[in-house]
């Protein structure tokens, strides 16, 4: 198999985390081809015998520190740019290594280059950081019941409110009539056999909005044809990565939202 073959599976999640760690699709998709072009002219800096995932985020990361990144130049960002800036840089890595990209804290350490021992502590920093910044209203389309009492208590522990709950398609729209939501968590197979990601489509003509969605079929949206959602939480999950994604979706909302 060759190398292109190898990494192809993982481009389109290392597009997310682009688009996360940078704020917008264009920003990270530059990183992305630095990082393919970097790998071509070294092709030994991600040997076929190690874990590939891993050495090709941490090729990623090298190029991400050695820029100095900055969010954006665009005016209309400086919001989103002076909370991301306030955040230490490798805070940011982690947070995002961690709750988004499902790494342990020992690939983490490869990956970041930081001892595994401060991981835990840079998390706890970052998810802080961001939640003391914003409490917004949560809307909230999941039709297993035992699901969307868990989603409701991170949403409450976190300090937002639960704007609505919803099962169907239909249910999502009723209930952005009654309250207009700052986040949007939602299912992509719901209820009565509707499409989470049609109702979002819809939500989205109307208000927009931050979205993450949770699902145990993550291949439905991270094709590679198309800007995939930056936040997407794949089922089973842990209540930490709502969390985490939870802040970061509200964290960027002035400066990129989900396709």
């Amino acid at each position: 198999m060759s190398l292109a073959e190898i990494l192809r599976p993982h481009l389109p999640y290392l597009r997310r985390y682009g688009r996360a760690l940078t704020g917008s699709q264009k920003s990270g998709d530059t990183f992305v081809k630095a990082t393919l072009e970097a790998i071509i002219a070294d092709p030994e800096s991600v040997p076929n015998d190690d874990n590939v995932r891993v050495q090709l985020y941490r090729v990623f990361s090298r190029i991400w520190e050695s820029a100095h990144v900055r969010l954006t130049e665009d005016p209309d960002d400086n919001t989103a740019q002076s909370r991301l800036n306030a955040i230490p840089p490798i805070s940011r890595q982690v947070l995002l290594l961690t709750a988004l990209e499902g790494f342990s804290i020992e690939e983490v350490a490869k990956i970041a280059d930081v001892g595994e021992n401060s991981i835990n502590g840079l998390l706890e920093d970052a998810i802080a950081d961001i939640d003391k910044e914003i409490r917004s209203d949560v809307l909230i389309i999941e039709d297993e019941a035992l699901i969307s009492m868990e989603l409701q208590q991170i949403v409450s522990g976190l300090g937002h409110r639960v704007c609505g709950t919803a099962t169907t398609h239909k249910g999502a729209m009723e209930a952005v009539a009654k309250a207009k939501p700052s986040l949007v968590l939602a299912d992509i197979q719901l209820a009565d056999g509707s499409s989470g990601i049609d109702a979002v489509k819809e939500i989205l003509e109307q208000i927009s909005v931050p979205v993450i969605f949770i699902t145990a079929f993550p291949e439905r949206l991270l094709t590679g044809e198309r800007p995939e959602p930056t936040f997407l939480i794949t089922k089973p999950f842990q209540p930490n990565a709502i969390r985490a994604a939870i802040s970061q979706a509200l964290f960027f909302s002035t400066a990129a939202q989900p396709a």
